[in-house]
């Protein structure tokens, strides 16, 4: 019987972890892509795409709840509630040199809005053929 299973430890303290996650998701955030190595960001992504998913909605109880779990870092909060991204990307990029460590970019897509294009039809032209 398996007991207390909760995710990935990455060889780390539960403080040290949990700083090395608010540190990943608020570099992410706020820059919109970073690189790093695909255990992080798989140990991150369940966490940024709740972030991702709270955000959407505006609730003031998501954004506290996201504010506590981030270190009271608000300008992280702040960019996430206003850019509404849309889905978090994993890019595989080429092993590390040094320890052949997997690596992967993460990218934060935003949403895109659409803009209508009316179309104009100018007056003095007539749409209709002219039969003589």
């Amino acid at each position: 019987m398996i007991k207390k299973v909760f995710g990935r430890k990455l060889s780390r303290s539960r403080p040290a972890r949990e700083a090395l996650f608010a540190s990943l998701v608020r570099a992410l955030v706020v820059s919109g892509k970073i690189v790093t190595t695909k255990a992080k960001a798989k140990a991150v992504r369940g966490m940024v795409e709740g972030y991702l998913h709270s955000a959407r909605g505006g609730a003031l109880n998501a954004r506290r709840r996201i504010i506590s779990e981030l270190k009271n870092d608000s300008l992280t909060v702040k960019t996430l509630f206003e850019k509404k991204f849309k889905s978090l990307k994993v890019v595989n990029l080429a092993p590390r040199k040094g320890d052949s460590a997997e690596m992967v970019r993460l990218e934060l897509t935003e949403e895109v809005k659409e803009v209508k294009k009316e179309a104009k039809k100018d007056e003095n032209v007539s749409t209709k053929r002219k039969r003589s």
